[in-house]
């Protein structure tokens, strides 16, 4: 039934909201970014990150899926932001929602490449952020971070 999630784990219409977490990760007047492989959002640029997967820490989680997306490992320093992503389908319908959970983290090792479900990584300059498609909430997102970059040295 549509507006309904079929299987406990549909990203599409499910049951209650979903946890992400991504990664900021910030070298002097760049940050990382990861364009999105998969839909929602094929194409559009984001931090790096994913999903929250049943019995894991959030700390886990955001170490295990920038590894996944771009290969590099790291350690979280803190919580930046928590803010909503509600995607509304035609007739109004929540199709997506996500409580998503940004971190600002400091590279400990690994190399650079896409993978999972990024098609690509870069690191990308402040100045040119306006030049991606980014998804909404995030460009303020990454401002905050360089505002704040101070708090988590």
């Amino acid at each position: 039934m549509r507006g309904q999630s079929s299987a406990a784990n549909s990203r599409r219409y499910p049951p209650r909201p979903l946890i992400g977490v991504g990664a900021i990760l910030l070298r002097r007047d760049r940050i990382l970014m990861a364009q999105r492989g998969r839909e929602p959002l094929k194409g559009w640029w984001s931090l790096p990150g994913g999903l929250l997967e049943i019995g894991e820490t959030l700390d886990f989680a955001v170490r295990r899926e920038t590894r996944e997306e771009t290969g590099l490992e790291v350690k979280p320093l803190g919580v930046l932001e928590i803010f909503e992503r509600i995607m509304r389908d035609g007739a109004g319908l929540p199709e997506y929602h996500y409580v998503l959970i940004d971190y600002v983290c400091r590279i400990t090792g690994g190399t650079l490449g896409a993978g999972d479900d990024a098609c690509a990584v870069e690191w990308v300059r402040r100045r040119d952020l306006a030049k991606l498609r980014i998804t909404e909430g995030t460009l303020a997102v990454i401002e905050k971070a360089f505002r704040e970059r101070r708090k988590y040295r």
